[in-house]
């Protein structure tokens, strides 16, 4: 008996003594302690960060997303004891919270108080605290948005200040209000209560750009930051690759192909592991290896494995002809080239395979690797899966792509580890994504969006990857969304209005969200989804330098002609251009932006960004509530009689005219007017006179009007599906018999 009571008494001892620490450590009650201590013991929560709420000087509003029947009680713990919290009417009428109530002043209210504002007003400016639980929604339907519209209403008339709360790894508590099958279920998953610092909405609502937002847009983008700065995007590729395996399981199916089948997260870093030996014996930590696959499970594996050994992968575009394949390989140094002998032999790349070794590659074949393997290295590889080959590090560089080359020579663009994972996040804190959907990949990896977005995104939120060697195959796609059933397609547009051309009308009908980006999406090929296969295109922008994506459309912010607003953790200037009334010059600046650049006359050396700001070379327009307009590049405006002519709206110009067709507008020199435009055009009743009338009943300027029209029966692409505007202009000055050194 004795025993017992010692017993007893020692832990009792212990609770009070970790109570205690608890107190001291996080500067809240003693009461509060002792309710947070079952807290600290279960899960390991991660809450150095939740000091910045506590130390918040009144009046503020707590925005805290709510995502588990624990929060509250989470929040109660640790948030200052003087908080009015309101709940929903389900976490308000919780039993179990009952006596914890006097931790706070009160938590009876019901959420739907919140729109009766001024007894809240009234709290806050009497120097109090207000505690808004929001739902968990990505994407939250209008009902949920006017919450935030209240709020904002409320924080500006009491002057409160907003810090965004968002507890990382609830979603997946066994109490959480989302799904199990979108947020697998773990007992003791790692919680990271995250708060940032405490903002005005009057300094949320004003822009670096100059402009000002709206105050519900500023507090529901606020609470997008919070929930980017809950994910971990300081972890290298291959541990927060490791880390989704976890949180999903290791048996989940993640990626497939139509030869090689499925693969689970397991086998996936199994065979990574493989081939990251392999190159690893063959190479140095932080050297650049090419990589030249298709859309397949050994492209994936491939990656994996160069980002377990701490290698650089260089996707390599085999599209862009020998010449550029190999400057590129001399520009990044690539000493080795991981690829398929099938492959090339399928693709007729053998040319291109000589110009990487006369840029000084060589070539590691996977089907060598596969042969090679021991039963030893086999065995270990199953074994040892889990643990990366080399020391990890997310500021290192881990890809490197070549820019697409549409305005002239392509550059090798270094992303770090952080850049694409902060990527990846950015985008899963705008556009909701789950284990529930399956992604159709098209989008070769050497496009920063299949690369991003169409690889790494799906593995890093347990989407479920189906991969397609080429989007070329308009034919054979359609019928492959038929059987894959998908839920998301990332395209451009250029591929979409392809693949719709040959579909029927129930191949694409499992969509939910398809998600264009690199090129304009086109009026016609928006309603020709909407129409046949009920599905709504949403438009983004991005740029290979940064990583890609900086700002989507979603489903609550969607405004067609536009690319969408920012990503979280972004933020974007505006500079005047001369010559240009609307808009200017688009700078940007976020996690995402890369390390720098390499080039040709410093090959295998990194020059980094200059400032914390990147100038994209675009000219864009922004409206109040933060949509992004794209006028076109900066390179892509032609002077013509002293004036500035977006060569862009040109060609929307022409669109609108010939919707069923391609066109590329370019400007040529002429020496009376200094430049004129010239349109390039599958259209075949494409005529001069009908532009100029179009252009007369759209109120467009005359010098908007192109003079020179040149049929072809293709308008030049790039593999990545972007115009290929040096090629169009080539053929222009070709056609029209001009200086071709001009």
């Amino acid at each position: 008996m004795i025993l017992i009571v010692a017993l007893l008494l020692g832990v009792v001892a212990a609770y009070l003594a970790i109570a205690a620490v608890e107190m001291l450590r996080l500067g809240i009650g003693f009461r509060q302690a002792l309710f947070y201590v079952p807290f600290k013991l279960a899960y390991p929560i991660a809450d150095r960060r939740i000091r910045i709420a506590r130390e918040a000087k009144p009046p503020v509003i707590y925005a805290i997303v709510h995502q588990s029947r624990i929060d509250p009680a989470l929040m109660l713990a640790l948030l200052p004891q003087d908080t009015l919290h309101i709940l929903d009417p389900e976490s308000a009428a919780a039993g179990w919270l009952e006596p914890w109530r006097e931790l706070a002043r009160t938590i009876a209210f019901n959420a739907e108080h919140v729109f009766v504002s001024r007894r809240l007003v009234r709290h806050l400016r009497g120097k109090g605290r207000l505690a808004v639980y929001f739902p968990d929604a990505v994407e939250p339907d209008m009902k949920a948005f006017r919450l935030y519209r209240a709020v904002a209403r409320i924080a500006t008339k009491a002057d409160a200040r907003i810090v965004p709360i968002f507890i990382g790894g609830a979603r997946h508590l066994p109490f959480s209000f989302t799904p199990a099958e979108k947020a697998p279920r773990h007992w003791f998953p790692r919680l990271t209560p995250v708060a940032l610092e405490p903002v005005s909405l009057a300094e949320l609502v004003e822009r670096p750009d100059g402009q000002q937002t709206t105050a519900a847009n500023a507090l529901f983008d606020r609470t997008a930051d919070a929930r980017l700065a809950a994910t971990d995007s300081f972890r290298s590729l291959f541990l927060a690759i490791r880390d989704a395996a976890f949180r999903f399981g290791a048996g989940r199916i993640v990626v497939e192909d139509a030869v090689a089948g499925a693969l689970t997260y397991k086998r996936l870093f199994i065979e990574a592991r493989l081939i990251g030996q392999r190159i690893t014996s063959a190479s140095a930590p932080g050297e650049a290896i090419g990589v030249m696959l298709p859309n397949a499970n050994a492209l994936v594996a491939s990656l994996v494995g160069l980002f377990s050994a701490s290698r650089v992968a260089a996707v390599i575009n085999y599209t862009a002809g020998p010449a550029n394949v190999t400057a590129a390989v001399r520009t990044a140094h690539i000493r080795t080239v991981v690829s398929s002998r099938a492959f090339v032999q399928k693709a007729g790349l053998a040319d291109i395979v000589e110009a990487a070794e006369q840029g000084g590659a060589k070539f590691v074949w996977l089907e060598d690797v596969s042969t090679s393997a021991t039963m030893a290295e086999k065995l270990g590889a199953a074994l040892l899966w889990r643990r990366p080959l080399a020391a990890q590090d997310a500021a290192k560089p881990a890809v490197i792509l070549f820019t697409s080359g549409t305005e002239g020579t392509p550059k090798a663009v270094v992303l770090s580890h952080r850049n694409l994972v902060a990527n990846a996040m950015q985008a899963e804190a705008r556009i909701a994504f789950s284990p529930r959907d399956t992604l159709l990949n098209v989008l070769p990896a050497f496009h920063s969006f299949g690369l991003t977005g169409g690889t790494l995104l799906p593995l890093l939120t347990g989407v479920r990857l189906f991969l397609y060697p080429s989007p070329l195959h308009y034919k054979l796609i359609p019928g492959i969304a038929a059987k894959v059933r998908p839920t998301v397609l990332f395209g451009t547009d250029t591929f979409l209005a392809g693949y719709a051309r040959t579909a029927d009308d129930n191949d694409f009908s499992s969509l939910r969200l398809v998600v264009a980006g690199a090129e304009p999406v086109r009026q016609e090929t928006r309603r020709t989804w909407r129409e046949r296969f009920g599905a709504e295109i949403v438009e983004g922008y991005g740029l290979t330098e940064a990583a890609p994506v900086v700002a989507v459309n979603t489903a609550i912010h969607n405004r067609d002609g536009t690319v969408g607003r920012l990503l979280p953790g972004m933020q974007l200037r505006v500079e005047p251009v001369e010559g240009i009334a609307e808009g200017g010059r688009l700078w940007i600046t976020g996690p995402n932006v890369m390390i720098g650049y390499m080039t040709a006359d410093a090959p295998g050396e990194i020059q980094p960004v200059d400032a914390a700001w990147y100038d994209t070379g675009d000219i864009v327009s922004t409206d109040r509530e933060g949509f992004i307009t794209i006028k076109g590049r900066a390179r892509r405006f032609a002077k013509v009689a002293g004036e500035m002519v977006s060569l862009g709206a040109v060609e929307m110009l022409a669109q609108a005219l010939w919707p069923e067709d391609r066109h590329a507008v370019v400007a040529v020199p002429d020496r009376r007017r200094g430049e004129r435009i010239v349109l390039v055009t599958t259209a075949e009743e494409a005529a001069p006179e009908a532009l100029v009338q179009h252009g007369r009943n759209v109120g467009a300027n005359a010098l908007m009007v192109p003079q020179d029209i040149v049929k072809v029966d293709e308008v030049p692409l790039l593999g990545s599906g972007k115009t290929d505007y040096p090629s169009a202009r080539r053929l222009a000055v070709e056609r029209l018999g001009l200086d071709k050194a001009a």
